[in-house]
């Protein structure tokens, strides 16, 4: 499903007034070190980099597609999409993470119907012949068995209703049982 210029731009609003507060939540309640800290602005926004990772998943769309659809719409001030596809809106991707994982989480999850279904998937890191090599999520990530047999990873745990709107998520390590994260209250109620 492609999205209109219009619908866009209103993704961008509500994702722009989030950035916002957001930051300056986090700038409220941090703790500074007494030191002080570089903190050069991007010419990407939080905002529009989130954008470009919704966006992204939106469709058939490739990246630079998507970029070019996205920067019509942003500010002027927005970077090449050579620049963006490079190691550069890696940097700024991994800024914004933790920023997405909360609207996803806030504001994006659908209301219950009545009928809800329960499944989870496994999220490999790597083979199972390399776990001993593996340092990257070491501490993290464990070994678990799902219906395909034993993995090293994570699950991600699904909430959804009938319509297929995700209601909740949750990622654990793969030595969880799939019943746990229901026992956890805020799994299952977000509000």
């Amino acid at each position: 499903m492609q999205l209109d210029e219009n619908k866009v731009t209103e993704i961008f609003f509500i994702l722009d007034e989030f950035s916002k507060n957001f930051n300056n939540t986090v700038k409220k309640y941090s703790v500074g070190d007494g030191k002080r800290h570089r903190d050069k602005p991007n010419r990407l926004s939080d905002a529009e980099v989130m954008l470009i990772l919704i966006m992204f998943h939106d469709g058939a769309t490739g990246a630079s597609n998507t970029i070019t659809r996205i920067t019509s719409v942003c500010t002027a001030n927005t970077c090449s999409r050579a620049k963006c596809l490079t190691a550069g809106f890696v940097e700024l991707e991994r800024k914004v993470m933790l920023q997405l994982c909360c609207f996803v989480k806030t504001c994006l999850m659908a209301e219950c119907s009545g009928v809800s279904y329960v499944d989870s998937t496994p999220l490999r890191v790597c083979r199972n012949q390399r776990i001993l090599q593996h340092k990257v999520f070491k501490g993290f990530a464990e070994r678990g068995k799902c219906s395909m047999g034993w993995f090293y990873g994570f699950k991600l745990h699904l909430i959804i209703n009938d319509r297929g709107e995700i209601l909740n998520f949750m990622i654990t390590p793969a030595n969880v049982d799939d019943r746990e994260p229901l026992k956890q209250h805020r799994f299952l109620s977000r509000r």
